[in-house]
């Protein structure tokens, strides 16, 4: 890991995010590019006279004391920091400033428990997430340091999602976590009998050149699986796969996704498809 994003707005939920950030970056000795997006709207970047252009340059020049101020903490010593600062609230542009760094990571702050609280206004968690090429890490409650020793990793085991947990186990090597990959079987159209599972998994695992133990989760519904196994586990890590822009992957069909990232107790990285 070579390069870590976090994008920040001064809260309580980005500020755990950005702890965590440079906890791994230490570790991988790794740089670390903090992005903030001033909140000024296109209105006030015109000309139309409805504030003068000197009165935005304070704006930004304010802006960024209070970015430079907010990153002026202890924990940060010792780590390569490259502010980034940009004036419109773009949501793409984490995916483009990813992109243009080579980022391998982005890390973002939540409420907890009881719903994503978005670093950004709005469903803009989701946004970042479906948006970026690179793996998001949601980072739920206070934790400086982020040592994961039991990574699970949930998904349909469809052909598609081979790209997906070849990354997670990448990304589990990079942590020196046990990942533990996990089919959640639950009744209805999508229930699979013990042999045609372990028929789809033997396939999917040899197709994906991977060596690792699948566990058969039987649930009510994938989220409770999900969480429940993962519980049952003391899984440090919840990783699941997204179709990005498109939306979550079929084994996430509607707000599963976001379901399980809300719901969650750990920490959840999503992986793109």
């Amino acid at each position: 890991m070579k390069s870590i994003i976090v994008p920040i707005d001064f809260s309580k939920q980005s500020e755990r995010a950005l702890k965590v950030a440079a906890s791994l970056a230490k570790k991988n000795d790794a740089e670390l590019l903090v992005l903030h997006m001033l909140e000024l709207s296109p209105a006030l970047m015109s000309e139309s006279g409805y504030i003068s252009q000197e009165q935005v340059v304070h704006l930004i020049k304010i802006g960024e004391k209070r970015f430079a101020d907010f990153l002026n903490k202890p924990y940060l010593t010792g780590v390569k920091i490259i502010p980034v600062i940009k004036h419109y609230k773009v949501f793409s542009e984490v995916n483009e400033v990813a992109e243009k760094h080579n980022v391998d990571l982005v890390v973002m702050g939540s409420h907890g428990t009881d719903g994503l609280e978005e670093i950004f206004i709005g469903s803009n968690t989701e946004r970042v997430v479906r948006t970026s090429n690179v793996p998001v890490l949601v980072i739920k409650g206070d934790a400086k340091e982020f040592t994961p020793e039991r990574f699970v990793f949930a998904c349909d085991f469809a052909k598609e999602s081979i790209p997906a947990v070849q990354k997670a186990a990448d990304m589990a090597k990079l942590l020196k976590s046990e990942l533990l990959l996990v089919y959640v079987n639950t009744p209805g159209d999508e229930f699979l009998s013990t042999d045609d599972a372990y028929a789809k998994i033997t396939k999917f695992l040899k197709d994906a050149n991977l060596g690792i133990q699948v566990e058969i989760h039987n649930d009510y519904t994938v989220e409770k699986g999900v969480l429940n196994y993962s519980e049952k586990v003391a899984a440090d890590l919840i990783g699941i796969p997204t179709h990005g822009r498109r939306g979550l992957s079929h084994f996430f069909m509607g707000s599963i996704g976001e379901d399980i990232a809300n719901h969650s107790k750990v920490p959840v990285m999503t992986f793109k498809i």
